[in-house]
């Protein structure tokens, strides 16, 4: 299919055959218009007649002598007094004491040691014996004879809670992750 050029076209003919408008009657905008004023008439006329509504009328009262109407007296019914209340918390609680029973720490038979790093190379075990020196706890670099690991330790410890306690600081100076065990060795 070969491309056309429709520019080159122009447009020539075409123009010169297009049938002539016929001639059409001129709108009437005045009817619009007078609609309009109609209806805003109707609506301004119906809020005058609203707002001119009058008043409905007063009830006309008649006096009427009638006796005045005695009502028994019912006998009065006092109400009890308030209870008055007095809360003694503020007296008893500065002079009270609470006993805590807390459970008594198991000493494990064999310690606790915590294990922060596992290291291929001795260089990066330093580093990390390091950085756990900067925080104030000592560790050693353990070597096993059948592994080629280097290990991070700290400790032994006697009780789990100590362990736990050096792990938070740990964690606290980003130096993560510290894993807490019984020591078999």
């Amino acid at each position: 299919m070969a491309n056309k050029d429709y520019v080159k076209r122009g447009r020539g003919a075409s123009a010169a055959k297009k049938p002539a408008r016929k001639n059409t009657p001129p709108r009437k905008p005045w009817r619009s218009g007078l609609i309009a004023l109609v209806l805003a008439g109707a609506f301004g006329y119906g809020l005058y007649i609203l707002s001119n509504d009058p008043e409905p009328p007063k009830p006309v009262v008649q006096e009427v002598e009638t006796q005045p109407i005695v009502k028994p007296k019912a006998p009065k019914q006092t109400l009890p007094p308030p209870p008055e209340e007095k809360w003694d918390y503020v007296e008893s609680l500065p002079k009270r004491e609470i006993e805590v029973q807390a459970k008594e720490q198991v000493v494990s038979e064999i310690p606790y040691v915590m294990q922060c790093g596992a290291f291929k190379t001795m260089q990066q075990a330093e580093e990390r014996k390091a950085n756990i020196a900067f925080q104030g706890l000592s560790s050693k670099i353990r070597k096993k004879e059948t592994s080629s690991w280097y290990r991070v330790t700290l400790g032994p410890y006697k009780f789990k809670r100590d362990a736990e306690r050096d792990k938070h600081k740990l964690q606290r100076a980003k130096i993560e992750p510290c894993a807490i065990w019984k020591d078999n060795q």
